[in-house]
């Protein structure tokens, strides 16, 4: 435990944002997993909401550098197969 009080002040921001970011990143991935529910379920219209929602969700992620710009495109483009194979 920190004994400088900037260094306190460090600790409990860190906690804040650490939280912050497990949440949002643990949104995306609730996205993902329902449209990949919805297309495993063959429902288009479904999938077709829950792709648009999920693709917000992974580019406010990589936005934010909670993941990699490249891991957002090979996320979405994953995505997009599956609703194409719908079709």
């Amino acid at each position: 435990m920190p004994n400088i009080k900037s260094a306190k002040k460090r600790v409990e921001l860190s906690r804040a944002q650490n939280a912050k970011n497990r949440a949002e990143k643990a949104a995306m991935k609730t996205m993902i997993k329902k449209f990949d529910a919805a297309a495993a379920e063959g429902n288009r219209e479904l999938a077709d909401g829950a792709f648009k929602d999920a693709v917000k969700s992974i580019d406010k992620a990589a936005g934010c550098g909670l993941i990699h710009k490249n891991n957002a495109a090979h996320k979405k483009s994953a995505m997009a197969k599956k609703l194409n194979a719908i079709g």
